[in-house]
């Protein structure tokens, strides 16, 4: 990774070596500790990784049976898994006999269920004895794979969900169910599309790794380098500059990364420095960093993984969900220029100014085409194709306009001109580097999927979903608030654990139903989750983006992540709006491209408006300034203005407008000639 980021731009002497390694090391963290390899085995990895991303692209566009694709791509993650993470950190960068054994009985326990046909599913509550010994295997491997991938706590937390559906009977109410033995609990996940192949690796199959090539494609045509010096020229020379500059960057480079840490840390590398010289500590710096790398996860028209689950699980198009996502995400933003223009008057920023090679309108008039990139695949479900397919054909734009310039082709224009050899030169090339690491980059979450996939199979058998919304529901005595503080607080725990896509998934199947019980509309319960989910990135002990943040920056993590915290808590307070009062969910766009016609556009308009200002009085309430220091009665006026505002009821909103204005009159007629901190 840190040779990546100093592909994408050459980061500042004040960034050291130690410190790339550090992030370097907490990136492995999340997406496991990988091999590298050289000679004959990088080759034969390359050339698996390239295999299975081609066939992922032929899968997007012609017809392969459900079955077929999912037990493919397990297959192929099981193969590379075993052979890219290293059952333990001393045996790096070789592989064992073992991780040979495990890899190619992946793909056995898969061309099993492939080569049986239709009746291997129908057989599924009773199992032969060859099916039970290939799906108790699968099992354990999809538990190992997430192990080394993601960490223990995944595979830990999975095998609670099986001893729960096992030891049913011997539970105390209301936990208590019939149970389910051995073959029946390994025939619902190994033979069924409820569980391990179930919703999760269909997104992970058919649409996750389709956005991690396509943003692969991306990176390696330059887009992620362009976004930053686009950010650098159209931002800098002001002192708000630098913290716009972040903001900005950390929103295009969302797409291509398609991870907040990485975000962070791409960014990072290159915008510290700016930010320490305009007056950001080491601490704050982080926290900005780390938020805007955390926007990566919930800004369209990419988003996070766990937005492809919520299309799948709602039964709704992508489009939709990227529909529902945009007011929330303007939101998210608004909140970080918020604390960026407050951070000018408390630091007291001077004036700096950046070396900017190029100007953002020249920088336009060449690399143009990026924008393109990243914008294609919202157009080409605009005209109506699926998501499967927008991904595919902005994919082949990405791939197309990048031989634009010679310094962004895929494939050297050397090849093409006979100056080098073709086969050399494509194998060199930076298509055939998108390809392998669009299928790299994918096994952390396609392991994690899968794994998931047990969880939901267990919830589903067991009828754990219903039991524990009638356990929420008894503790909230009905009440709608309580009950989303409950679920925001259990979804925020999860978190802590496990990664965004896992939380969200867990939490659709145990938590949803109870707001949904309570009139919320479906699709605004999962986006509440998904919001709440997306916190585990900032959250110890899982707060990666800014404990990588502060390796950049030399902070201390902890701090670092509560300055994260900060820069976010105004827009994650948003969520409340969706569920609590109707008209809150008018922040998501009705939900729906078919309804948007029908929309009460005023009604949207002042609940956008009345969030916008909540987020602005919270984020003065949390930075302790707004024109100047706030005094103690401001800062509560703030704070009750902030949480009365996000609270969709019309006197709510009346007496927080009264109270944001009467700190902004408090605040402009006592000004004191001192204006910094």
């Amino acid at each position: 990774m840190a040779e990546e980021i100093a592909r994408i731009h050459q980061p500042d002497a004040a960034i050291s070596e130690e410190a790339l390694k550090r992030a370097e090391e907490l990136i492995e963290e999340e997406e496991g500790v990988q091999n590298k390899f050289a000679g004959a085995m990088a080759v034969f990895i390359t050339a698996v990784a390239v295999a299975m991303s081609l066939f992922h692209l032929y899968a997007s566009y012609a017809i392969v049976r459900t079955e077929v694709l999912r037990a493919t791509h397990v297959a192929f993650v099981l193969f590379l898994s075993f052979l890219i993470f290293p059952v333990v950190r001393r045996f790096r960068h070789r592989v064992m006999p073992w991780d040979w054994v495990m890899a190619l009985l992946g793909v056995a326990v898969c061309a099993y269920l492939i080569s049986q046909g239709d009746e291997f599913f129908d057989r599924s509550i009773v199992p032969n004895d060859w099916d039970v010994l290939f799906g108790a295997v699968l099992i354990v491997l999809v538990l190992e794979a997430m192990r080394r991938s993601t960490g223990w706590i995944m595979p830990v937390i999975t095998i609670c969900f099986l001893l729960y559906a096992f030891f049913g009977p011997y539970l105390p109410p209301p936990w208590t169910h019939k149970g389910y033995d051995i073959p029946r609990l390994v025939g619902h996940m190994y033979m069924t599309l409820e569980g391990i192949f179930g919703v999760a690796v269909d997104v992970s199959s058919s649409l996750i790794i389709l956005f991690t090539i396509y943003g692969a494609f991306l990176q390696h045509s330059g887009a992620g380098k362009f976004y930053i010096d686009f950010s650098f020229s159209a931002m800098g020379g002001r002192p708000t500059g630098a913290g716009r500059t972040v903001v900005l960057a950390s929103f295009l480079l969302g797409g291509p990364s398609g991870s907040g840490v990485a975000t962070t840390v791409t960014l990072g590398s290159v915008a510290y420095p700016m930010l320490a010289k305009v007056g950001y500590g080491k601490n704050e710096a982080g926290g900005l960093l780390s938020a805007g790398g955390l926007g990566a996860i919930i800004s369209p028209p990419v988003l996070g993984a766990a937005a492809f689950l919520i299309a799948e699980f709602l039964k709704i198009s992508y489009l939709d969900v990227i529909l529902m996502a945009t007011i929330p995400t303007c939101l998210y933003y608004l909140a970080l220029f918020a604390m960026v223009e407050i951070d000018v008057r408390k630091f007291g920023m001077k004036d700096v100014t950046f070396e900017r090679v190029e100007s953002a309108w020249s920088l336009s008039k060449k690399y143009w085409f990026h924008f393109l990139s990243l914008v294609s695949i919202v157009v080409f479900m605009l005209w109506g194709f699926s998501p499967v397919l927008s991904v595919f054909w902005a994919t082949v734009v990405s791939a197309v306009t990048s031989f634009l310039r010679r310094d962004t082709a895929l494939i050297p224009y050397d090849v093409f001109t006979g100056k080098e050899p073709i086969g050399r030169g494509l194998w060199n090339s930076g298509l055939i580097k998108a390809l392998s690491g669009g299928s790299l980059g994918v096994l952390n979450v396609a392991a994690t999927c899968a794994g998931a996939g047990i969880i939901v199979g267990v919830v589903t058998l067991t009828g754990l979903g219903l039991k524990f919304s009638s356990i929420v529901l008894q503790y909230a005595g009905g009440s709608l608030l309580l009950t989303a503080i409950y679920t925001s607080l259990i979804v925020w725990i999860v978190g802590l654990a496990v990664p965004v896509t896992a939380s969200y998934i867990i939490c659709a199947v145990i938590a949803a139903p109870a707001m949904i019980q309570l009139g919320v509309p479906d699709f605004a319960a999962h986006m509440f989750i998904f919001y709440y989910a997306v916190l585990s990135e900032v959250s110890p002990p899982t707060a990666l983006s800014p404990f990588a943040a502060a390796a950049i920056t030399g902070g201390d993590p902890y701090k670092t992540t509560l300055q994260c915290w900060k820069y976010t808590t105004p827009a994650f307070l948003v969520p409340f709006m969706f569920v609590l009062d109707p008209s809150g969910t008018g922040l998501l766009l009705t939900g729906s491209f078919k309804t948007l016609g029908n929309a009460n556009w005023g009604s949207i308009a002042l609940v956008t408006i009345t969030a916008a200002v909540g987020i602005v009085a919270l984020a003065g309430r949390l930075q302790v300034w707004l024109l100047r220091r706030t005094t103690v009665y401001e800062r509560w006026m703030l704070i009750v203005a902030g949480f009365l505002l996000v609270y969709p009821t019309a006197a709510a909103d009346v007496i927080g407008f009264v109270l944001v204005l009467a700190v902004l009159a408090m605040q402009w007629f006592h000004r004191p000639s001192t204006q910094t901190s």
